[in-house]
């Protein structure tokens, strides 16, 4: 099998309005990024079709050390529908230069099922993370020069919410000094950085409907507090319009193809673990305008991205999926199962049999929000045909449609039993109208509650003193209406990232509250979950480099 840099460069591209044409969409209309990106305005959007739209999400069981691969999935099921002749379209997230150059190593599909060009989408792309980055600093910049330049009036701040952010995975910026030196320098102050995919401009970005909801939403951010002890906005610096210029091209999403040239939008990219895990609403909104069947996917296992894509994105948009493809591995199921990681290629029946339990609670979990799911597996070489039937056998007495994923060797050939599958369940047996895990108007700490207790199986939930009080303060402020973003580990339903499989009856505790008012959502921080990612002992940069003129190591 070709490493996926190499089919990536085998693949023949078409030229983006070629793309843009397929779906209907005029070359006048498009701003090409080069010749097979472009940035789409979001005023094509059409409500109406998006109401008549097949939207799938992609999810997948808890994580684990082997992967998933669930973009694969979600890539080679979009190409499948393509091949049985459906009109199909891909909305996906953008990959965080953290990660690629940490641990994954990239985020754009696999094999044969990926989106393309996938070296400029894994690096920089259209600039929209960089837009975020520096919007997200400006602010930071815009707030120290005003208390420098208003000290003498009095004027200063109790204390300082808003962090700076970079899109690199760096432990020793978590916590920092700035301001240090003469007196010229700034005030100096305890600060930190957080990684761009967590910050509260993306999920700003992701959520809002249009240029006007936008620059609302970054009025109504949250800075601090002043000495006074009262709230300081965004539009209390009197900047919100200057930080929606630098937003604006960034807000409209991305256009590319995936290896068999068919349609996709690759658009915002917040991380599941620390933030809500899905692409835009505008790029899935676009995605939906001009396919009758939109595959889209949420980050890490179905206790997080599903959640979170059901409970926040889905309850903003005024959308909802209608089937839930859940995406299993041996590999996964055996690690869940108990079985180390040197032995998940070996046959294990117990270990699979085990791991199935996981399984069980991601499906009984979706179910609960009225979602019908279908089971795929996402076949390896290797895997053990006996097992496989294992699976099969167990989806069949729970009612469960289950079917075999191939598009990492096969491409969209691969798929095609999956996508019939897909087209019959939606037509035969679609998800009920979504049953969201609590009401708008529940206490935010019934909230957390009800996702940490109906999701995750925990018996108790604590909060620390500091987050008692931040929840006080947030419904003080009118943001008891948002929804809630848990920040968590995704190896596990509770806080302990080593607890594999199904973890019940454990005390889940949340440490922190961070009030994202402009993005309208609630954050909670469990357990020790941090929003800077460090990188590992051998990260993912030291095999990145040029091999004339070709980039090798992106994967």
């Amino acid at each position: 099998m070709k490493q996926d840099i190499e089919i990536a460069r085998e693949a023949t591209l078409k030229p983006i309005s070629v793309i843009a044409a397929t779906m209907g969409i005029n070359q006048d209309l498009i701003e090409p990024y080069g010749k097979f990106i472009a940035k789409v305005p979001g005023k094509l959007i059409d409500e109406e079709r998006v109401e008549k739209s097949n939207l799938i999400l992609v999810t997948a069981i808890t994580p684990t050390k082997a992967g998933i691969g669930k973009t694969t999935v979600s890539v080679g099921l979009s190409l499948g529908l393509a091949r049985i002749g459906k009109r199909a379209v891909l909305a996906l997230r953008e990959p965080s230069l953290g990660p690629c150059f940490g641990q994954k190593g990239g985020a754009a599909g696999g094999g044969y099922a990926q989106v393309l060009p996938m070296d400029r989408i894994n690096l920089h792309f259209t600039g929209d993370f960089h837009a975020i980055t520096t919007a997200n600093n400006m602010i930071a910049a815009l707030l120290d020069n005003y208390i420098y330049q208003h000290q003498t009036e009095g004027f200063g701040m109790k204390q300082i919410l808003w962090r700076r952010v970079m899109d690199v995975n760096d432990r020793s910026l978590r916590h920092i000094v700035t301001g240090l030196g003469p007196h010229v320098n700034g005030c100096p102050q305890e600060s930190g950085f957080d990684i761009t995919p967590a910050s509260e401009i993306m999920a700003i970005l992701c959520l809002a409907s249009d240029l006007e909801d936008l620059e609302r939403r970054i009025n109504h951010i949250l800075l601090g507090y002043t000495l006074e002890d009262k709230p300081f906005y965004v539009s209390d610096l009197g900047v919100g319009s200057a930080i929606a210029v630098l937003l604006k091209d960034a807000l409209n999403p991305n256009l590319v193809q995936t290896t068999e040239n068919t349609p996709a939008f690759i658009h915002g990219g917040p991380f599941a673990n620390i933030a809500h895990g899905c692409n835009s609403i505008i790029a899935t909104k676009m995605a939906m305008t001009y396919g009758d069947y939109v595959v889209t996917e949420a980050g890490f296992g179905a206790d997080l991205g599903a959640e979170k894509f059901l409970d926040i994105k889905c309850r903003k948009a005024h959308i909802q999926p209608r089937l839930t493809v859940l995406v299993a591995t041996l590999r996964g199921l055996k690690m869940h199962g108990g079985v180390e990681e040197r032995a998940i290629r070996l046959p294990h029946t117990e270990g699979v049999c085990r791991g199935l339990r996981n399984l069980d609670k991601h499906i009984h979990n979706l179910q609960k929000f009225g979602q019908t799911v279908l089971v795929c597996f996402n076949q390896y070489a290797d895997d053990d045909a006996q097992e496989i039937e294992m699976v099969r056998r167990h989806c069949k007495e729970q009612d469960v449609p289950f079917a075999l994923n191939n598009a990492y060797a096969q491409g969209g050939a691969g798929a095609e039993d999956l996508a019939r599958l897909v087209v019959e369940t939606i037509e035969q047996k679609p998800s009920k109208p979504l049953q969201l895990m609590y009401a708008d108007e529940s206490h935010i700490s019934a909230k957390i509650e009800a996702v940490a207790r109906r999701i995750y199986g925990a018996s108790h939930v604590t909060f620390s003193a500091d987050a008692q009080r931040k929840m006080k303060r947030a419904e003080q402020l009118g943001c008891r209406t948002f929804p809630v973003c848990i920040a968590k580990t995704q190896y596990s339903f509770s806080q302990d990232p080593k607890a594999y499989g199904v973890t019940d009856g454990f005390d889940f505790e949340i440490r922190d509250i961070v009030i994202n008012s402009g993005a309208e959502m609630i954050v909670a921080i469990a357990g020790s979950m941090i929003r800077m990612p460090g990188l590992p002992k051998s990260p993912q940069a030291l095999h990145i480099r040029l091999v004339d003129g070709e980039i090798d190591g992106l994967s």
